[in-house]
């Protein structure tokens, strides 16, 4: 069995603590998944006798109107892992740029078509922010540059000037800017780096339902780009029939039903993190301060917590195998105030 590197592996969890487990592993929406969305995709399963649209036209449609930008100008995937890989193998590109830490999937996809990774190295002792110092090391050779803001472990984000001095930089040197965007409508109001494509077709900018919307098992995301070539060049590197009827369904339902659901979601969070960041740090953890809907913390000594919380029917991120971290790093996700009490408790209990 291959191993399994991320959050959510609820059904081990189950196994382990012979149980139900409340899953502080996964980064979504505190709300959970809407119930307008819940029944769209119910509905659409009594589709799946036949094939879903392959151009998910009126899902495209759906995301252009929310975002602000032209229908040609998205591109539909499995989830934004899926997008991830495609854009790793329609560029191939022989020598790439990475933060660390950040989601492994990037380097993943990278070494997948042979590409030498180079990281840039984020300081713990200013919350692992990207700094100015990155931009150098944006010179010739590299051809695809990946971001994350708010970033993922660390939650978080990247000022837009430093995104936008990326994107020229990158411009300059003939070199692909992909901005991971998935978390950020939790983290922040705004359209992101949407209104920059038509300035800078080099910049792809990915997005995701799963995290706003709560539909991880759903697997639906998109990309955002003016450059026609390259959403050629993904769209070539497909399976087809990529994304499902009933996650069609359920993207177009949330956009149309829900469209403050990830605004709500976000006030929760934003709402219940101090409280949860000062029970952490009250139990002897070094807590980042995020911005976004998770916390990255350390706990010094202390490597098997993801272990013991298991015993007790709570899943945490291990981030171990993270660049730039090591095994007394975690992560957890924001939730409501009791699930989060709880949390706090056990944690207390465990050490």
């Amino acid at each position: 069995m291959p191993v399994y590197t991320h959050g959510g592996d609820v059904l081990t969890a189950q196994a382990a603590w012979k149980g139900e487990v409340l899953d502080f592993s996964t980064n979504l929406n505190p709300l959970g998944m809407p119930a307008p969305v819940r029944a769209a995709a119910r509905e659409a399963a009594a589709q799946s006798d036949r094939y879903p649209d392959p151009l998910c036209r009126a899902l495209r449609q759906a995301i252009a109107a929310y975002n602000g930008v032209k229908e040609t100008q998205v591109v539909c995937g499995n989830g934004a892992a899926d997008l991830i890989f495609r854009l790793a193998f329609a560029l191939r590109p022989r020598k790439a740029l990475v933060t660390a830490p950040t989601f492994s999937e990037y380097e993943e996809a990278l070494t997948g078509v042979g590409c030498e990774t180079v990281h840039y190295t984020l300081d713990p002792d200013q919350n692992f922010d990207l700094d100015g110092g990155f931009l150098e090391a944006i010179g010739p050779g590299v051809e695809l540059i990946f971001l994350c803001t708010p970033n993922n472990p660390t939650g978080r984000l990247i000022h837009q000037e430093l995104l936008l001095a990326a994107a020229e930089r990158c411009r300059r040197v003939g070199a692909i800017l992909a901005v991971d965007e998935c978390f950020l409508p939790l983290a922040a109001g705004g359209p992101g780096l949407a209104p920059w494509l038509e300035e800078y077709p080099n910049l792809l900018l990915l997005r995701a339902f799963t995290k706003s919307y709560a539909m991880a098992g759903l697997r639906l995301g998109y990309a955002l780009t003016a450059d026609e070539g390259l959403r050629e060049a993904m769209g070539r590197c497909a399976q087809p029939w990529s994304v499902s009827t009933p996650a069609q369904a359920a993207g177009v339902a949330a956009l149309r039903d829900c469209p403050n659901w990830a605004a709500e979601g976000r006030a929760l969070a934003q709402g219940q993190r101090p409280g949860l960041a000062a029970g952490l740090e009250k139990l002897g953890c070094r807590v980042i301060p995020g911005q976004a809907n998770y916390l990255l913390f350390r706990l010094p000594g202390v490597d098997d917590l993801k272990e013991r919380l298991v015993g007790k029917g709570i899943l945490i991120r291990s981030c171990g195998n993270y660049h730039g971290l090591g095994p007394d790093w975690y992560r957890v996700c924001v939730r409501t105030e009791e699930e989060n009490r709880r949390l706090l408790a056990v944690m207390k209990e465990v050490l």
